[in-house]
């Protein structure tokens, strides 16, 4: 079993951490209207841990826009590499999730993370941390709010409400609740890096044609376990 290697100049403390958050911060853009929904590829992005050993698995799923069918999988197991500390959780598994990406044949196009982009304390989340590194387009969908508020969206799949934050930031909307099915608790959309937050949300849509969590995310979910099963099983 291949452990990837952290990085050497990772960062090492919280305030290397926030000063790099600082400055790649500075690098995303909120412009670039992203891909068509429903071209070319869409590729979901999923970690799963062991803490007893250190480890983290990553995932890379890489679908057909249109057909919602796999094109390539890829997977990484890494150690973990920052301790956890909240608003910094994306430097713990980024080096892992870069080497699955990074084993991938097939272009990943639109990079869908089971996280947060603007819906980020320093509104710089996961999938904006990822689309700046990579230069791809990002977005994050969610499984809960974060520390953010919203008001129930409508009861109908493609139903919205903004998701607000409130913070030292200031008070700004960084996401949305969107409903996927019909009466079901939303997921919560946020753009990441090149893709606006109306686009995030209809490839969330396209994505989601029948269970609340996007095709990208369980495929890739489902994966990232099975990889941390084998590493600890040739541990």
């Amino acid at each position: 079993m291949r452990i990837t290697d952290t990085p050497a100049d990772w960062p090492a403390d919280e305030a290397a951490a926030r000063a790099l958050q600082d400055e790649l911060r500075g690098r995303v853009d909120p412009d670039d209207s992203g891909p068509p929904p429903g071209t070319g590829h869409v590729t979901g992005l999923d970690v799963a841990y062991d803490d007893e050993r250190d480890l983290v698995a990553a995932a890379a799923v890489v679908l057909d826009a249109g057909t919602l069918e796999v094109v390539e999988e890829a997977t990484a197991v890494g150690r973990v590499a920052f301790p956890y500390v909240p608003g910094l959780l994306a430097f713990r598994e980024i080096p892992t999730v870069l080497a699955a990406l990074e084993s991938l044949a097939a272009e990943p196009g639109l990079l869908v993370c089971d996280g947060y982009g603007r819906a980020h304390p320093r509104r710089f989340g996961l999938a904006s941390h990822l689309g700046v590194l990579t230069g791809l387009p990002s977005i994050g969908v969610a499984k809960n709010p974060f520390t953010f508020t919203y008001e129930q969206p409508g009861p109908q799949r493609g139903d919205f409400s903004p998701l607000v934050a409130d913070d030292a930031e200031g008070r700004e909307m960084v996401g949305r609740a969107l409903r996927t099915r019909d009466g079901v608790k939303p997921v919560f959309v946020s753009a990441g890096h090149r893709v606006g937050l109306e686009t995030a949300c209809a490839h969330t849509l396209l994505l989601s044609p029948r269970y609340r969590i996007p095709e990208t995310t369980r495929r890739a979910d489902a994966l990232c376990r099975a990889a941390l099963k084998e590493a600890l099983t040739r541990a």
